[in-house]
């Protein structure tokens, strides 16, 4: 692939906000890499995004770093907004939280295949009051 069609995949999937998955393969596979969670398919990536940006989290993410190679893109900003319910165990703070992250993404014939995402969870943990 070439780099222009790298990024024309990747910036229909960042423009549509999380709400259009065709760009995703039917076989996508996204790990969080601090815990080897993984979520698989393009439902699964649907209900992890709902999750994450809709439920959990009144989120959006702001970006600082966007780099497209032949195929791979790579993503560096912050997970930023307002914690509205309980997440892992943690009841609803109301805080905002700005969260770095950087999020590989691998692209395969014009879809993307498998996403790496590096969370900072400690700087989460922290915002949110549980730890120090």
């Amino acid at each position: 692939m070439s780099i222009e069609s790298t990024q024309k995949v990747m910036m229909r999937f960042f423009n549509a906000e999380h709400g259009d998955v065709s760009m995703m393969s039917e076989d996508v596979v996204f790990t969080v890499m601090a815990t080897g969670e993984e979520s698989k398919g393009r439902e699964g990536e649907q209900g992890m995004f709902n999750y994450l940006y809709d439920i959990a989290f009144d989120a959006a993410s702001t970006t600082r770093v966007l780099l497209f190679g032949e195929n791979n893109t790579m993503l560096e900003g912050d997970f930023v907004r307002k914690h509205v319910v309980e997440f892992n165990g943690i009841p609803a703070t109301g805080l905002e939280v700005h969260v770095p992250l950087c999020v590989v993404y691998d692209i395969e014939n014009d879809q993307f295949k498998r996403g790496r995402v590096y969370f900072e969870a400690p700087s989460l943990l922290k915002q949110l009051g549980v730890s120090s």
